[in-house]
């Protein structure tokens, strides 16, 4: 049976839906001040890794995975570049999405906006206020943290010793200082919505809490996110959804570690970031997500270069094995080691190792002139589980190619551009009588596979 680990409780819990054969999954989305950086990456993998587990199990699952595109970071950035807030928006949401793309990570079935859902998130501010957990103020509107007698339960808070950390700021009008904003004023210059308490615009907190009550309704089953979000935005969702509902939100939370840079978490706050996009395109996507799902979702994550070499030389290991042979049925008895792993709390580490344990066996069979369609088959079966296939079988001869072109310095790229690019490289070895470099590329290019057959007018090549 699967087993998580839920904020919630602090302990593993076994799993069990809402409904049954159905799981809803509401993810905690960027808000979109600026371009995104692997941190940011490393949660969207955690959970396309749960969510493709999931359905591979039999489920149907529904994930919803929000865009702040309304907060004051956002307004701030747009200020000093000089453009809109929705033309920062929509620029940095796109470019959020293609690194998620560039991870392999799949798209959201639902992707909501803040700003979409203005109506809804007045509704719920209003419920609040009915039910009396939230008070107007000068336009104003604050949810009354001392209201909710359970206030605390997911992070552990105590509102006593918070009240000590917590001051009002001048020309706030709240209560208490722990009460937080559900609706802003509006202000000169920032965008603003009509509302019953004046013209404003939602608080952060807010905003999932209608959109996860929208797109997945009460007590869903899993809510995700950073463990940065655990307080206050997690505690407070949660206080503003059971508050207007008095049933419970989520039935687990679960949280994916930090990525660490250096020892401190990498975040636009500390300074200590590493841009998505650009390290996608350098060293590759893929080799980005298996650094990623090599550790547990729940454990801070070390980021130097050298690891994702690491990550990049073992997944050549593995599509050199599945290069080797064709996939048959997937061999029970490793699948049914994938399945313990992942069912405990969604083990990657552990499920990686039966991979590669899977590989070695592989490789062994197939040496010793053996059948290994089973373990080929297992293989598959977990690549695409874990989402580290790109949509095609690795073909033996390329990635003996790449090795080809990278021992002679040639740029990668498409088998023909490569080839080509190898055959003049020869030619230019051939006319300064460095034969013995011409005769390696040769050589090199007939053990990938790749003939050549010199003309007079030039030098043709052909797979063997």
């Amino acid at each position: 049976m699967l087993q998580v680990y839920n904020t919630l409780g602090r302990s593993l819990q076994q799993f069990e839906s809402r409904d049954e054969g159905k799981v809803g999954i509401y993810l905690c989305g960027p808000t979109v001040q600026s371009e995104p950086h692997v941190g940011h990456g490393r949660s969207a993998v955690a959970f396309d890794v749960i969510r493709r587990y999931l359905r591979w199990r039999g489920y149907t699952v529904t994930l919803v995975r929000n865009v702040t595109d309304i907060e004051d970071k956002i307004i701030k950035a747009a200020e000093d570049t000089g453009s809109t807030v929705e033309e920062l928006a929509v620029t940095m949401t796109k470019r959020f999405q293609d690194g998620y793309s560039a991870l392999g990570v799949e798209p959201p079935d639902e992707e909501p906006r803040a700003t979409d859902t203005i109506p809804e998130i007045i509704d719920l501010v209003k419920r609040l206020i009915e039910r009396g957990l939230a008070y107007e103020a000068d336009g104003d509107v604050y949810f009354a943290v001392r209201a909710l007698e359970s206030y605390g339960k997911l992070s552990g808070s105590d509102p006593d010793e918070l009240r000590s950390g917590y001051r009002i700021d001048p020309g706030e009008s709240k209560h208490d200082p722990l009460d937080f904003a559900l609706w802003k004023a509006a202000k000169p210059g920032e965008p603003a919505w009509d509302s019953p308490w004046g013209s404003g615009r939602p608080g952060w907190h807010i905003e999932c809490s209608a959109m996860a009550e929208k797109f997945l309704g009460q007590g869903f089953d899993i809510h995700g996110g950073g463990t940065d979000l655990v307080f206050p935005h997690h505690e407070n969702e949660i206080a503003q959804s059971e508050g207007v509902a008095g049933e419970q939100f989520a039935r687990y939370w679960l949280h994916n570690g930090m990525v660490n840079l250096r020892g401190e978490k990498m975040a636009k706050s500390t300074g200590l970031v590493v841009d998505l996009a650009t390290l996608a395109r350098e060293v590759g996507g893929r080799a980005l997500r298996f650094l990623m799902v090599r550790a547990h979702y729940r454990s801070p994550l070390e980021f130097t270069l050298d690891l994702v070499d690491e990550a990049a030389e073992a997944l050549d290991r593995l599509d050199r094995f599945r290069a080797r042979g064709d996939a048959g049925e997937p061999d029970e008895a490793i699948m049914a080691r994938f399945v313990e792993a992942m069912n405990d709390d969604f083990g990657t580490p552990e499920a990686v190792s039966v991979l590669f344990d899977a590989v070695r066996d592989g490789n062994k069979l197939i040496d010793e002139g053996e059948d290994a369609s089973a373990v080929l088959g297992a293989v598959e079966e977990i690549v695409a589980v874990l989402g580290l296939d790109d949509g095609t079988r690795p073909q033996l001869e390329d990635l003996e190619l790449s090795d080809v072109a990278e021992r002679f310095g040639v740029q990668g790229g498409d088998v023909e551009s490569v080839v080509n690019a190898l055959i003049q490289r020869r030619a230019e070895a051939r006319s300064s009588k460095r034969f013995e470099e011409a005769d390696a590329i040769r050589d090199a290019l007939d053990d990938a596979g790749i003939a050549l057959e010199d003309r007079s007018d030039g030098t043709d090549w052909v797979r063997k």
